[in-house]
């Protein structure tokens, strides 16, 4: 109900153009990259989901264990209620019991102090923390925060307090430059821009609320491909991961051809983990590693560095965007026609 796994999508409005040469075999395909100080084989990982409560910790096992078997690093869902509630920490330790060796990434709101985020990746023994980014949810939330004047704030001590690499990361709504200015200019350096298109917390929220609802607010915001254009100006200093929306290994590949370092992926994964089950998961994640060298192999591009100067137009109101907002995407292809 609330992830929309086969809506129509900005990714529609990114085409490659096709050469019949790729000039490459498969083999030679490199899908592995790097962000937030970490080396990881494969360009997508498990993105913050779930935690506090029996259910939820049932998920966290079955994802940890999809992460340790594909080698995916996984983000958990906030530990906001387990640091209120120590009965709660179960529900997220699952994650790193499972996968003692895997990359893990706590995760966390920017509410916090920086006491509560040395807490929150002691919990998990991360290896990095993420902060989410709600407003959006928080005002639709019946009992959500209606303060949001030190967040910033909050967010910049935590990155100058912490021994572990810090994600800023949207939960939907996308960013636009002037938020990634704000994040760069506090020292952060990866910057997860999460757009629309995949959960929606505000129909999450607007559907707990019975009365008096934020229709309005459900289709609020900005796309992962717009956000990612919105961030060109920031790429060659900020690392830049997309998600929100993702759907199948092309919008993987179109997101790094976007300027992506990675990409993550959270409701499509439970979804298949709920529905499909963790070895069919683990099959289909295993397969999307071969497409994505797949795709790369007809792009001819060797490594995922190099898909940012594969040849794409970009249409339709993507495009309209770009100009109405004054970016410039002509550098990527003379073929845009702006």
């Amino acid at each position: 109900m609330f992830f929309e796994e086969n809506r129509a999508s900005d990714f529609d409005n990114v085409r490659f153009i096709h050469h019949s040469f790729p000039e490459m075999a498969i083999d030679e395909a490199d899908i592995s990259t790097s962000f937030a100080t970490f080396n990881v084989k494969q360009p997508f990982f498990i993105n913050a989901m779930t935690g506090g409560s029996d259910r939820t910790k049932s998920v966290n096992e079955k994802l940890a264990k999809v992460a340790r078997e594909t080698d995916l690093p996984m983000a958990s869902g906030s530990l906001s209620a387990a640091i209120k509630d120590p009965s709660l920490i179960d529900s997220f330790k699952i994650i790193r019991k499972v996968n003692p060796n895997g990359l893990v990434f706590a995760n966390l709101g920017p509410g916090h102090t920086v006491d509560n985020a040395k807490k929150a990746i002691d919990i998990l023994e991360a290896d990095a923390l993420q902060i989410h980014l709600n407003a959006v949810q928080e005002i639709v939330m019946p009992e959500g925060d209606r303060d949001f004047s030190d967040w910033l704030r909050n967010i910049e001590k935590i990155v100058k307090s912490i021994h572990v690499p810090v994600i800023v990361k949207e939960v939907g709504f996308g960013m636009s430059s002037k938020t990634i200015k704000h994040l760069k200019d506090i020292g952060v350096k990866t910057i997860d821009i999460s757009g629309s298109g995949g959960t929606n917390f505000a129909k999450i929220e607007n559907y707990r609320r019975g009365s008096n609802r934020f229709h309005y607010l459900e289709d609020y915001g900005q796309s992962t491909v717009i956000s990612l254009l919105e961030a060109q100006e920031f790429m060659k200093n900020t690392e830049i991961i997309a998600s929100g929306g993702i759907r199948n290994p092309m919008d993987i590949v179109k997101s790094l051809a976007l300027g992506a370092k990675g990409v993550g992926i959270a409701g499509l994964f439970l979804n298949m983990v709920l529905n499909d089950g963790v070895e069919k998961t683990i099959e289909t994640i295993n397969s999307w590693k071969l497409e994505i060298a797949s795709i790369m192999t007809l792009l001819g591009k060797r490594k995922v560095s190099e898909l940012v100067t594969a040849d794409l137009v970009i249409l339709g109101e993507v495009r309209e965007w770009c100009i109405v907002r004054g970016i410039d995407i002509s550098n990527r292809q003379n073929t845009y026609n702006m």
